[in-house]
């Protein structure tokens, strides 16, 4: 009878809700409604609402559920992707850019070419072998992401696995049927749910390990030095303590800065360089211009440099030719409309949550041509194409783009320097198609590769420059 009450209630609410959205709907002009509420459970999310616009055109609505929010299981208020437009949100994000960019402006292209270079010593060693490359580039972004929150001697410790297994039972757990349906209908929250249970667990061992970081950092601090993001983070929060700004970031903060970066930035980079692999093994004469471009400007014993990358321009161009067939977010993050307005003569009410289509604004036939097409070199011509919003727009555009960029271009300058890229023995490619499930993110389906040595293990941060 209890069960049979709780779900009558839920009707209820439901019915309300619907019925007072109407009433406040009915004399505006919106655009074209989808049917139905279940689209978030569709099997690859971002190209079923792509689809969508060949029906209802380029701008429309659908409704997720009866709530777009996952308050039960993220602590909205101090969350940097989902958190609400705020004084205090700002603040909290300047801290962390600043953290990543000014904080680790000297020591993170350093450490991503170490670490870059360790990863292809350990491929090295298994030449010839077939590898599931995905988990090893997840855990080289993993490692990236730890050294430069943690410090620079947490890849020599077991703390990288601990947080790459903790990072991968989360995604799983979130990705979960049980997990999903709570978009749909938050109120389910109430009922019994073991998928629910299990999220909770991990996420409190997530919490812990952060915990146990900012307290280590705590503990060593030293005004005015820091060693790694959480050092810088937490000296600016004391910062504000001590001034007069009247929106007051604290720990929590620095907690959830840290919880957010590894979440968004282990998996979708190395995703991004996973794609970059399959689509390589597809177009093998690519892969080679690709390695003569590097032969050509860098040695084996050369310091790749960033601020140099445009001598590389096709391996820059292959970058964002891969960011705009598999864009990290295909799905940018919900803006929510800060007062009434208008899109294309459409009325948009305040508080309405929009969601550009990243992947449809990169396959738009009215901007690219042959949009599907993995084509590097349409990129080669100046200003022809425009630079890609693959991280996202707006206030709510990716955190980590910069040093994602870094990675992917420091990661494949290396990988395809020291290996040629083969598709094991039997000769089977990868998919090109993103792996179905329920989800805004385009994953790649597993796949091996073997790594063949192309030239003697490069020296690491040799004496010449890209320049040289």
């Amino acid at each position: 009878m209890l069960l049979h009450g709780l779900l009558l209630l839920l009707l209820l609410l439901a019915g309300t809700r619907w019925l007072w959205g109407q009433w406040k709907v009915q004399n505006l002009h919106l655009p074209p409604l989808a049917p139905g509420f279940l689209h978030f459970l569709q099997p690859n999310l971002p190209t079923y609402l792509l689809g969508l616009t060949q029906k209802l055109g380029p701008i429309y609505r659908i409704r997720l559920g009866l709530q777009g929010r996952l308050a039960f299981c993220l602590r909205m208020d101090l969350d940097l992707s989902l958190g609400d437009y705020s004084l205090t949100w700002k603040a909290h994000k300047k801290l962390s850019r600043l953290a990543l960019m000014l904080g680790m402006r000297d020591s993170m292209e350093p450490l991503i070419e170490q670490l870059t270079q360790e990863f292809c010593e350990r491929m090295r060693a298994q030449a010839g072998t077939p590898v599931t490359i995905h988990k090893e580039f997840s855990f080289l972004t993993c490692s990236i992401i730890s050294c430069l929150t943690f410090g620079d001697k947490v890849h020599d410790s077991t703390l990288v696995h601990t947080i790459h297994d903790c990072v991968q039972d989360l995604l799983e757990a979130w990705n979960h049927w049980s997990i999903q349906i709570l978009t749909l209908i938050p109120l389910l929250r109430f009922l019994p749910n073991p998928g629910l249970q299990k999220l909770k667990q991990i996420q409190e061992i997530r919490d812990n390990i952060v915990k146990q970081q900012l307290k280590r950092h705590k503990d060593s601090l030293v005004a005015g030095q820091w060693k790694d993001m959480i050092d810088y983070m937490l000296q600016g929060v004391e910062k504000q303590r001590d001034g007069k700004d009247t929106e007051r970031l604290h720990e929590g903060h620095v907690h959830m800065s840290v919880v957010d970066l590894f979440i968004g930035g282990t998996e979708t980079t190395a995703t991004t360089l996973s794609w970059a692999v399959a689509f390589l093994l597809h177009h093998p004469e690519i892969q080679k211009r690709l390695q003569e471009e590097l032969d050509l400007k860098l040695g084996p014993s050369s310091q790749l440099l960033y601020k140099n990358r445009m001598q590389l321009p096709l391996l820059m161009a292959t970058i964002a030719e891969v960011l705009r067939l598999r864009p990290v977010v295909p799905l940018a993050l919900p803006h929510r409309a800060t007062r009434t307005s208008s899109i294309s003569g459409y009325d948009i009410p305040k508080d309405t949550v929009i969601i550009p289509n990243i992947q449809g604004a990169n396959l738009d036939e009215m901007v690219w041509e042959l949009p599907s097409k993995f084509w590097p070199d349409r990129f080669l011509e100046p200003g022809k194409n425009p630079r890609t919003p693959s991280f996202g727009c707006g206030a709510r555009v990716c955190l980590g783009e910069p040093l994602a960029r870094l990675e992917l271009f420091v990661v494949l300058a290396r990988l395809l320097q020291a290996f040629t890229l083969l598709p094991p023995p039997d000769g089977t490619l990868p998919s090109l198609q993103p792996q179905p499930y329920a989800g805004i993110n385009l994953l790649i389906p597993p796949f091996q590769v073997r790594l063949q040595p192309r030239n003697p293990a490069p020296q690491v941060l040799g004496e010449k420059s890209l320049t040289g």
